[in-house]
C-alpha cells in the first residue's frame, strides 16, 4: 500500500510517518493488489485532541474512517481498528457475487473543498455519481461508516438516499 500523509497544524516526523505505515499497512492482507492501493491520511489537532482520518480510494469503493485521541500513535491505533473492523464486517456482503466486482481494483475521485463562504455550511464534498444497486449502496454506506448514502439508481437512473434507521434496517428516498 501506498501513503499519502498530510499534517494540518501538525509537522508529520519521520517516526509518525512510519508507525502510520506499520499501522495500515496491516490491511494489505485484505487486498488483492495493495501495491496499487494509495491510502490517504490527514492529521490535525483540535484543541488537545490529535485526529487521525484516513481515506482510502478504490474502483467503486471508498474507504473511509476518522478517530480522535489525546495521543496521536492511540489515535492511529483507533483508526487503524475502525478500518479493519469495517472491512470484516462487510465481508460477506463484499463476497455477494453482486458486489465481486466492487472489491477489486481502486480509483475513485473524491474531491473536498475545505472552506466555502456561507458560514452555515461548514464543509462541502462533491462526488461521482455512478450507477449502483441499493445492495451497493449499503456496502458503500457501510464502508463509509455513514449515518446515510446518497446514489443513483441503476435501475431507474434517479437518485436516492440510502439511511440507517434507528430499528437497525435500511430506508430509501427516491426522487421524482
Amino acid at each position: 500500500m501506498k501513503f499519502n500523509i498530510h499534517g494540518n497544524k501538525l509537522e508529520v516526523t519521520d517516526a509518525i510517518k512510519s508507525y502510520i505505515e506499520e499501522k495500515i499497512g496491516k490491511l494489505n492482507k485484505y487486498f488483492d493488489n495493495p501495491d496499487e492501493i494509495v491510502a490517504n491520511i490527514v492529521i490535525r489537532v483540535k484543541g488537545i485532541d490529535q485526529i487521525v482520518e484516513v481515506t482510502i480510494p478504490a474502483k467503486k469503493i471508498i474507504l473511509r474512517a476518522e478517530d480522535s485521541n489525546k495521543d496521536l500513535y492511540s489515535a492511529i491505533d483507533l483508526v487503524s481498528e475502525k478500518l479493519e473492523r469495517q472491512i470484516i464486517k462487510n465481508k460477506t456482503r463484499m463476497k455477494n457475487k453482486v458486489n465481486k466486482e466492487l472489491i477489486i481494483d481502486f480509483n475513485i475521485n473524491f474531491e473536498e473543498e475545505a472552506e466555502t463562504e456561507d458560514k452555515n455550511v461548514v464543509k462541502r464534498k462533491r462526488i461521482e455519481m455512478k450507477p449502483m444497486s441499493e445492495e451497493e449502496a449499503i456496502l458503500q454506506m457501510n464502508l463509509l461508516d455513514h449515518e446515510f448514502f446518497i446514489f443513483k439508481s441503476d435501475i431507474t437512473g434517479k437518485i436516492n438516499v440510502l439511511y440507517k434507521r434507528k430499528d437497525g434496517y435500511y430506508g430509501i428516498i427516491e426522487t421524482n
